[in-house]
């Protein structure tokens, strides 16, 4: 359905996006990722008509779509966008936000339809609430049951969960995508944070030095990262020398081994001598040495600083890095 052709873009002369492409089939989630500044937003910017690519086109179906050189207006009928400052009414109420865009001309259905949204957000009892005296993360979810409303065909997110307490986003999530998914809408989500990512994305893409680094199906990008930038954006990762793991293994070569994938032994593996310990809840973050080569693994208790331990790391995992 969205088709993205050699899109490149640049602030003035210095350039953020070059040679982007990729396509979105209908209902499909995929997601954007990559450190702060690498294009996230300004690629969904793009896409939505808020910015004009220096090179490039977008086509949704057989139509291609305009920035603001051709459109007054941003946007189409089709497609929505969720941005990080919400562009909401401030002085009328959270129902009033979210069913601006619906027709007043069916009243039954505008209030069914505004009632399911408030429910799936968990704002019913702030309904007639002024949206100035919300918070910031109440308005986020103001913002994105507005931009629902209509039942686009198309979602961009921008960090669509960034000021929603933590204790309400694991819901809100997967409301949000559920509902996606049985709508069949298809969504771009912009995001730094791969629980927005792993359980909901079907594809990644991975953006790096105004580049796209990589696209791929989300669980076979988990499992077998190609690069140690991929990696640590699903959480602690390490880039290990086989030599360390293997004596007989090639010095030359290094695979990624993700924190959670050590196991702790106090007989053989790696030897790694313990310099920090961080409580993490459901276990501890471990800093430690082994030579010259910084390691992050888990650990299910505390580690003292100085404490020799040895690591392990499966076989299959192994092979499975050092595939091509």
């Amino acid at each position: 359905m969205l088709q993205i052709n050699s899109l490149s873009f640049a602030y003035d002369t210095i350039p953020v996006l070059t040679d982007i492409g990729f396509k979105v089939s209908k209902g499909e989630h995929i997601s954007i990722v990559g450190e702060s500044g690498c294009g996230k937003s300004t690629l969904l910017k793009i896409i939505y008509g808020l910015l004009q690519p220096t090179e490039g086109e977008i086509f949704w179906g057989e139509k291609q779509v305009l920035g603001p050189d051709y459109n007054l207006v941003p946007g189409e009928s089709y497609m929505k966008y969720l941005s990080q400052d919400f562009d909401l009414m401030p002085f009328t109420t959270v129902a009033e936000n979210v069913s601006q865009f619906l027709s007043v001309f069916y009243p039954e259905e505008l209030k069914a339809r505004t009632s399911e949204l408030l429910e799936m957000i968990d704002m019913v009892p702030f309904s007639n609430t002024k949206v100035k005296n919300l918070s910031g993360g109440q308005q986020q979810r103001v913002a994105l049951a507005r931009v629902l409303a209509q039942k686009p065909e198309l979602l961009l997110l921008d960090e669509p969960f960034g000021h929603i307490d933590n204790f309400r986003k694991n819901q809100l999530r997967r409301n949000l995508f559920e509902y996606l998914k049985k709508e069949e809408i298809s969504c771009i989500t912009a995001t730094h944070d791969y629980q927005d990512i792993l359980p909901y994305a079907q594809r990644i893409i991975v953006l790096k030095d105004q580049l796209m680094m990589v696209d791929a199906k989300t669980k076979d990008l988990y499992n077998n990262p190609k690069n140690i930038y991929t990696a640590t954006l699903f959480g602690e990762a390490n880039l290990i020398p086989i030599n360390i793991i293997k004596s007989y293994g090639d010095v030359e070569r290094k695979i990624i081994v993700y924190a959670h994938e050590f196991r702790v032994s106090h007989k053989s593996g790696i030897a790694t001598t313990v310099k920090k310990c961080y409580f993490m809840g459901s276990h501890f973050l471990i800093e430690g040495l082994s030579g010259e080569h910084k390691i992050r693994f888990n650990s299910d208790e505390s580690l003292t600083e100085g404490k020799q331990v040895f690591l392990n790391i499966a076989l299959e995992t192994i092979n499975q890095r050092l595939k091509p």
